[in-house]
């Protein structure tokens, strides 16, 4: 009970820095955990008021809380939040210029600054990492926890080293924010930075405003039932569909029955993108049709419905995705237009990030040969296409390395660097005098300019004017913040410490393909539970918070479809016939041929030549044009696991 008792000074705070008369449930309890000194895990449902845990209790505390937020327009939307409320917030990101970012940095070592929010890749930043290590931390916050663990959805690698973060940094306060946990990724996340079970503070999951129904609809007639689902609703609403080129045709179709829509997905232009955002905040848009893209961040409180057009990627997607519904508390509908044809779509997904094994290999094969005085390089893109591995599952596999002690993390550095004069270079070279007028000069004559832009070569700079790199990038920085330059970066390249016994572990590449067989068949479990779900009996609004451990919700809402007496069917439309083995077999030689003509080392495997009847990007794929070669993607509509039968029989 003390957990959940607040000094008259607190609430009093609360009032005149807040504005707010007392605590929603849970938040009470969860900060004075965190004054007790107790790391804590909260899970309130979406439009809570999670953020104002760590907000409050920021204030309370001696030294500076770190937030690590997974993307930059929720940092954002808490930084103006923040300004508002008078409290010294700021965020270091790739939004800032040089000047900023010193002024932030020069704020945090002064003490001015209560709360500093970043992305984890920040963390990759060797400057980052020698700045922030110097800095008193009061508390670490990890807003979208979830993200943390490898169970639950939106699983992102980079997550799994907090927890040596919080070690090397000595916070010894950690707060996880998130509003979808099941069971297994709550205890997950809680293990992970050893909270204690008692201090998880889970509120109710079920929001009783909301309406969830799912309709059994047809593919052929799904534009019709839109049409006629949408024109009996009120007010703002998003339409959620798998595939960008779905998002544009949905929103064509509706714009040509006089609805104020449009279309969002990550294949348009960021300023589109923010465009439409922000017109859909501002009430100028009323329906957003939109990819998983479209959602965190997105804190409109009046939204009145929100409709699957295609099936979500799991449970935790749509409880994310419906929750953005109602934030007023207001009643709104939230639908699902469903059938089972796009069933193979949302299992393809999963499929095509599992790595091969040969993959896996040649990424081991690599490390062990380009790693000198055991530091090996690596640049994403290059290695990506050199093992055939999509980048973001690359980067799962380099965490479990890390995690395994193979390789430890370094620092970063950009492979090459370009420079524009905005003078000429004899203008520049007579602002400085003696020893720095001959290093820049050296810079100059090391500049292969052709037309405007010139590329630094560091090799040839060190043989004629040996000079130490950070230098010279403290040169150009300087050079460019005078608007004498303009000087842009390419190449990331990430530099790791090798340990040469573990990596020669017998079982290492074994070990990291079970890892990712168990996640591929965890993840198309997930989606099984998601149809089971949409074709339950009982009431989902009950079914759906237990399924997130809520135990308080009341068996039946009232005003769900099941509720109302409609259980849902699925229907599934035939799909059309297997190709023959004899027509495989020459896909598979063409595919064959195409691969072998520009890389050796990439194995035309069974699984590679299912990737490409089923459509699947690979980077090899890239590579070779695979869009343009006779068989691409003429399984799309068949399940991944059946034409890999069929295969095997070849």
């Amino acid at each position: 009970m003390q957990d959940t008792l607040l000094s008259a000074q607190q609430l009093s705070q609360l009032q005149s820095q807040f504005g707010f008369e007392q605590f929603r449930p849970g938040q009470a309890q969860t900060v004075n955990q965190l004054l007790n000194g107790h790391s804590s895990l909260a899970i309130f449902p979406t439009g809570s008021g999670k953020s104002l845990c760590y907000q409050f209790t920021a204030l309370q505390l001696p030294h500076l809380t770190l937030v690590i937020s997974p993307l930059l327009a929720l940092m954002k939307d808490q930084l103006e939040f923040l300004a508002r409320k008078n409290i010294a917030a700021a965020s270091l990101d790739s939004t800032l210029n040089y000047q900023q970012q010193q002024q932030t940095m020069a704020d945090i070592k002064a003490g001015n600054i209560k709360i500093l929010m970043v992305s984890v890749e920040r963390f990759k930043n060797e400057r980052f990492r020698q700045f922030i290590s110097q800095i008193p931390i009061s508390m670490l916050v990890v807003d979208e926890a979830h993200c943390i663990s490898e169970w639950g959805h939106n699983f992102r690698p980079d997550y799994l080293k907090l927890p040596q973060y919080q070690q090397q940094l000595n916070i010894p306060l950690v707060l996880l924010l998130t509003a979808t946990a099941t069971k297994k990724v709550k205890r997950d996340m809680a293990a992970k930075f050893a909270i204690n079970e008692k201090h998880i503070v889970q509120t109710g999951f079920y929001r009783p405003n909301l309406n969830l129904s799912v309709k059994g609809v047809e593919q052929s007639s799904k534009n019709q039932q839109l049409l006629a689902t949408i024109n009996q609703q009120q007010g703002a609403g998003i339409v959620y569909v798998t595939l960008q080129q779905t998002a544009e045709h949905v929103a064509e179709f509706l714009q040509q029955h006089n609805l104020n829509a449009a279309a969002y997905h990550a294949g348009l232009a960021d300023d589109i993108r923010q465009t439409i955002q922000q017109d859909f905040m501002r009430n100028q848009v009323d329906i957003v049709v939109a990819t998983i893209a479209f959602g965190m961040g997105v804190d409109k409180a009046n939204i009145r419905f929100v409709i699957h057009y295609d099936l979500p990627k799991s449970i935790e997607n749509y409880s994310q995705e419906i929750g953005r519904a109602g934030r007023d508390g207001q009643a709104s509908n939230c639908l699902t237009l469903a059938n089972l044809d796009g069933l193979n779509t949302v299992e393809n997904f999963v499929y095509g990030d599992t790595p091969e094994p040969s993959g896996i290999n040649t990424l081991l094969d690599d490390i062990q040969q380009n790693s000198p005085n055991d530091n090996w390089e690596m640049q994403l893109y290059n290695l990506s296409t050199r093992t055939n591995i999509r980048q973001l599952t690359l980067k799962t596999i380099l965490v479990q390395l890390e995690l395994q002690n193979v390789l430890q993390a370094q620092y970063s550095y950009f492979a090459e660097y370009k420079i524009k004069c905005l003078v000429d270079t004899q203008t520049i070279v007579a602002n400085f005098k003696d020893e720095r007028q001959q290093f820049i000069q050296a810079i100059f004559a090391a500049t292969t300019f052709k037309k405007i832009w010139g590329v630094i070569n560091f090799d040839l700079l060190q043989q004629t004017y040996p000079s130490d790199r950070k230098r010279v990038l403290t040169a150009l920085e300087y050079l460019q913040q005078k608007n004498l330059i303009e000087l842009q970066a390419s190449g990331m390249t990430e530099v790791y410490q090798v340990n040469p016994s573990n990596l020669q572990a017998p079982n290492l590449a074994q070990q990291l393909a079970d890892y990712f067989s168990q996640k591929e068949q965890s993840e198309i479990k997930r989606i099984a539970t998601l149809v089971r779900f949409f074709e339950l009996d009982s009431c989902l609004s009950y079914n759906l918070a237990r399924y997130f451990d809520d135990q308080q919700a009341p068996s039946q809402c009232g005003h769900c479809s099941v509720c109302q007496g409609q259980i849902a069917k699925l229907p599934l439309a035939p799909t059309p016939p297997l190709p023959s083995l004899e027509t495989l077999a020459q896909v598979k030689n063409t595919l064959q041929n195409a691969i072998q003509a520009i890389d050796h080392n990439i194995v035309v495997s069974h699984e590679l030549t299912c990737r490409f009847l089923c459509g699947l990007t690979q980077p090899i794929f890239t590579k070779i044009k695979a869009r343009n070669l006779q068989g691409w993607a003429s399984c799309e509509k068949q399940r991944y696991a059946e034409v890999k039968q069929l295969l095997m029989s070849l």
